[in-house]
């Protein structure tokens, strides 16, 4: 008997978390690669092999110039943007799956190109760029596939899991590093970290093939028997319960199917086409992408160690692993604030409150120099904690849930990819360019992160929209409700409730009502025929658009 819980009234399985959580492995390779570059630079036989030295042997002689370290940093980021693209026809191709064990084999290549570096820079950034191919296309389809498997009553704490996967993958590889760092033995002290990455993307890789199949996809391609098994395996609960939220589910994706199916096949050029508001969402999904990088959150993740090297009261691996921390248990409060709060509160919340301690951050590092002072050290890490706090409870986790949700059913992969690609393109541009900028203005580099976060929160006022509690159907229709905007749709539900929490109580009665029934469908089909041959007619319309009641009941 499958394990089972409910929320609002809803089945939902253990399954359905059990695939969020394991799925989340893709999250945690791209945090876990995140994480591991910002020590390497500062581990004594990577720098004897890799940087630039003035005497033979002494890593105290070596340094990276600003051009090397950026590209050895930033090319990961070159093969994520061109993945994202790739990984989403793929997605699209092969199915949600195929793809993600497609996409690992590529990054165990990256890693074992990496792994085999000895003298060659080149070739170490070379690794990182086919590993970037790899995590920047599960990056696109991991978040893709969990949307599509979450149920929407748990949908934003489901996906965000990708998200505190991030967070996780970053604070390992900081606390292996740590470990490691003194082990130079045939360059042990990196190339152990590295190596663990093939492991982390093995036992996804393997685990993925025992995981249903995203019910969304299987009823595009005309597989909707397979879809239905799907959904009872994720509700929890068998095809023969004739379960009412599972049937529902069914009409809503085939509904959208059969309207998607009247239209062209979706091309990428569709993405930026204003009929259905495709174009503000994929240029919506773009900007928010790239505030999340601009939010200055990498510039700590990968040149932390370096920057707090400058901290002469610290230990930089150690204020790293604090960071790290920081980051990964404030995730969890993410995944309270996207279910309780929605997207818009905490995201406009999380964007003046990162602008505010990136001041303090900015301000403390410019106001006198952190070298040998113990305070203005101990406030540039408490003033950079504050700031990850707020991240990972908003940004992080919240952006990664809008590009699930927010475009249309058939547009999902590539939208989702496009907004994707645009993280990559930011996270490039931070990674080579923040050893320029550094060298040129320093801690100033704080003021400049944080206009960006305050101009993110008003973007988030004036151009989202409010999607939790709904269906991906009903996202869909909201974005195309003429006379919604998006400071008041907060308060929008398909028609026929009061409120967003009207519409999960009819959801709830429906339920209860169908649970009700006969236990046999041959004994409730056949009360409807003969309500029907009394000229009364039942119908079985969604809640939403029959009213409080439910079902309408009409001579």
């Amino acid at each position: 008997m499958p394990v089972t819980f409910h929320v609002h009234g809803a089945p939902v399985g253990l399954t359905a978390i059990v695939l969020a959580v394991f799925s989340s492995i893709g999250g945690f390779l791209f945090g876990y690669d995140t994480g591991q570059i910002a020590d390497f630079l500062e581990m004594d036989d990577f720098k004897l092999r890799f940087a630039q030295c003035t005497e033979a042997g002494n890593p105290a002689s070596c340094e990276f110039s600003t051009v090397r370290s950026g590209l050895i940093v930033a090319m990961l980021s070159i093969g994520t943007l061109f993945g994202s693209l790739i990984g989403a026809t793929l997605a699209d191709r092969l199915g949600r799956k195929k793809a993600i064990v497609v996409d690992n084999m590529v990054l165990c290549i990256g890693i074992v190109i990496q792994c085999s570096s000895f003298t060659a820079w080149y070739q170490f950034m070379i690794g990182r760029i086919v590993t970037g191919l790899g995590v920047g296309a599960l990056s696109a389809v991991v978040p893709l596939y969990q949307s599509e498997t979450a149920p929407k009553e748990i949908r934003g704490t489901l996906v965000a899991t990708y998200q505190l996967a991030i967070t996780a993958g970053i604070l390992v590889a900081y606390c292996i590093s740590i470990g490691t760092r003194y082990l130079d033995q045939g360059g042990a002290s990196w190339r152990i970290v590295c190596g663990l990455t093939a492991l982390w993307s093995l036992i996804l890789m393997i685990g993925i093939l025992f995981a249903p199949e995203s019910p969304r996809w299987l009823f595009g391609e005309g597989r909707p028997e397979e879809a239905e098994r799907a959904l009872c395996r994720i509700r929890g609960v068998r095809p023969e319960d004739n379960d009412y939220t599972v049937r529902q589910t069914c009409d809503e994706m085939q509904a959208a199917v059969d309207r998607e199916s009247r239209m062209d096949k979706f091309r990428w050029i569709d993405c930026f086409k204003p009929k259905d508001k495709l174009l503000y969402r994929t240029v919506l999904l773009m900007v928010l992408q790239a505030g999340q990088q601009l939010t200055g959150a990498n510039y700590f993740f990968y040149y932390g160690t370096t920057v707090f090297q400058s901290v002469g009261n610290v230990d930089p691996f150690v204020a790293q692993i604090i960071l790290g921390a920081v980051n990964f248990g404030c995730t969890f409060i993410g995944l309270y604030v996207m279910e309780r709060f929605g997207r818009r509160i905490p995201l406009i919340v999380g964007g003046l409150w990162q602008g505010a301690w990136l001041i303090v951050y900015a301000s403390a590092g410019t106001a006198k120099n952190p070298e040998g002072n113990e305070s203005i050290g101990t406030l540039l890490i408490v003033s950079s904690c504050l700031f990850i706090l707020g991240y990972a409870s908003t940004w992080a986790p919240g952006i990664w849930t809008l590009v699930g949700e927010t475009p249309r059913n058939d547009a999902r992969a590539k939208t989702g990819a496009l907004a994707t690609a645009s993280n990559w393109i930011w996270n490039f541009l931070i990674g080579f360019f923040t050893p320029f900028i550094t060298r040129d203005i320093n801690y100033s580099y704080g003021y400049v992160f944080a206009g960006c976060n305050i101009a993110g929160a008003i973007i988030v006022y004036f151009f989202l929209y409010e999607s939790s509690g709904l269906s991906l159907e009903n996202v869909d229709i909201m974005y195309n409700d003429p006379s919604v905007k998006p400071w008041t749709s907060r308060s929008w539900v398909p028609p026929g409730a009061d409120s967003r929490h009207d519409y999960q109580d009819g959801l709830k009665a429906e339920r209860k009502t169908v649970a009700e029934k006969p236990a046999h469908r041959e004994l409730a089909d056949e009360t409807d025929a003969r309500s029907s041959a009394d000229g009364t007619v039942v119908g079985s319309e969604h809640p939403a658009h029959a009213g409080k009641h439910g079902r309408k009941v009409k001579a």
